[in-house]
């Protein structure tokens, strides 16, 4: 029961499992590089869809290397459809619908998956909740079972509901308050986001958590948990065929219901650059990050003047690895960091990040490191990328789509995110295609676009007695 703050609770689909940075031996590369330039448009992973008559989407990823299967269970809810005053709701009700049905007591849903061989757990996103369990195929039904149940029968009080606020509250302080790094990157988003609720923390802020209730929980549950608000993925050794009628026997009993469309605030056109400075005595290393708005995947309009995917292959240039632009940089050339990257998080529903950071060696100065990368922006605002660095970019990022296939859970994963964002099937499957199409143009374009300071907010990590890289004033 695990709220998943990472880095990839955001990032596109098909790199939201594979980070940048890894090394192939050039004789693999090649071989991969051919593999994939070979296959058929538009085939990624080769899934199967149908819908049952309540509404719920069923999409089945066959795999039948091993007699195993993990079974997905995704809520087109997150922490960003919120009601005022209740952040975190969304987070709570993941944690409390372990908490039983009339068939399940409390607690013995994840006794049951352990007891018959399986793993499972969930998360939360600003988006999305989801529910897995990876089993053996002969334990998918029992899986399945147990997860329509608590979609429509579950059952809360106040003697289960408040002692998981309290958990959830020692949650927020061990993650979140304990962890200076954690609180900076929750006071850039707040920054980052003036109107937008995503500038909420997934968890919560810590006087509204104490403020929910059961039936705050109930409310919610009842609003969104239903069938046709839901995404069933099942990965692994099994076909549509085989599943249609377990979903139809175990899902599609529960009535679809009126479900509220997903209204969130806008955010303002930002004209004002921000920047957020902590400082705390347990902090060893000092870090520096920009963050800027972008438009994500399912955001993006015709009007912008720049694609996600051309986003992805910048971002590659600039800070995939220890090829890119940023490290050779800042790491190899000046020596002003010992490490330095870029990241592109574009698969939320409602608007994307693109975020530059580095950390300084010792003896080091943020001030150094932030001066260096202003300039290798300048560079690549006056000189542009070279058509040779885009394709290389490209070359690895297709690539990728073949190592997010080599687990039962990376297609689910993959999947669930970009369809509860307002994605399909197939701008997933085709996603190696449309970043093939990226031109030069278009990667100068999206820089030009996005890397702009008045839509960024600057976050400063240093050590308690650090000098302020802002007023020059000793820290406090």
């Amino acid at each position: 029961m695990s709220n998943l703050r990472t880095s990839d609770e955001s990032l596109t689909p098909l790199r939201a499992l594979v980070r940048t940075g890894w090394i192939l031996p050039a004789a693999v590369f090649a071989v991969l590089l051919c593999w994939v330039s070979g296959q058929a448009r538009g085939a990624v992973f080769w899934p199967e869809t149908f819908t049952l008559d309540n509404g719920l989407q069923v999409v089945v990823v066959p795999n039948h290397r091993a007699p195993v299967v993990t079974h997905m269970v995704w809520y087109k809810v997150g922490a960003a459809d919120k009601a005022p005053g209740k952040s975190g709701i969304a987070h709570f009700l993941e944690h409390l619908m372990f908490k039983g049905t009339d068939k399940v007591s409390a607690g013995e849903f994840s006794i049951m998956v352990a007891r018959n061989g399986g793993r499972e757990n969930a998360f939360t996103s600003q988006d999305y909740t989801a529910y897995f369990q990876s089993v053996a195929r002969d334990r998918l039904e029992l899986m399945m079972e147990l997860e329509a149940d608590r979609m429509a029968n579950l059952r809360l009080s106040d003697d289960k509901v408040l002692p998981e606020r309290k958990v959830i509250l020692e949650e927020r302080h061990m993650r979140t308050d304990n962890d200076p790094a954690a609180r900076l990157e929750e006071s850039v988003q707040a920054s980052l986001y003036q109107n937008h609720p995503y500038g909420a923390p997934i968890i919560g802020w810590e006087h509204e958590i104490k403020a929910l209730s059961t039936k705050d929980a109930l409310d919610f549950y009842n609003l969104y948990y239903a069938p046709n608000n839901a995404i069933l993925i099942v990965s692994g050794d099994i076909t549509a065929e085989e599943l249609k009628p377990l979903a139809e026997k175990y899902y599609g009993v529960i009535p679809a219901r009126s479900v509220p469309p997903r209204v969130r605030p806008r955010e303002p056109a930002q004209k004002t650059a921000r920047r957020v400075v902590l400082k705390d005595q347990r902090v060893r290393q000092p870090s520096w990050s920009r963050t800027y708005l972008a438009p994500s995947y399912a955001s993006v309009t015709k009007e912008e003047k720049t694609s996600p995917h051309a986003l992805e292959v910048l971002t590659e240039i600039l800070g995939g690895g220890t090829t890119s632009r940023l490290y050779r940089s800042l790491v190899v050339e000046k020596g002003v960091a010992v490490s330095a990257g870029a990241y592109y998080e574009g698969a939320r529903l409602d608007g994307g990040s693109l975020i530059l950071y580095g950390t300084p060696p010792p003896g080091g100065s943020l001030p150094g490191l932030e001066t260096a990368v202003t300039e290798e922006l300048r560079e690549l605002f006056e000189g542009g990328v070279t058509d040779e660095d885009v394709e290389k970019a490209k070359q690895r990022l297709r690539a990728e789509a073949i190592y997010a296939r080599d687990s039962l859970f990376n297609p689910g994963r993959v999947l669930g995110t970009a369809l509860t964002a307002g994605r399909s099937i197939a701008d997933v499957e085709d996603w190696p295609d449309h970043i093939t199409a990226v031109s030069t143009a278009e990667v100068l374009a999206a820089a030009r676009a996005v890397l702009r300071n008045e839509i960024s907010v600057t976050g400063e990590l240093l050590p308690d007695a650090a000098v302020d890289s802002v007023t020059g004033d000793p820290g406090s």
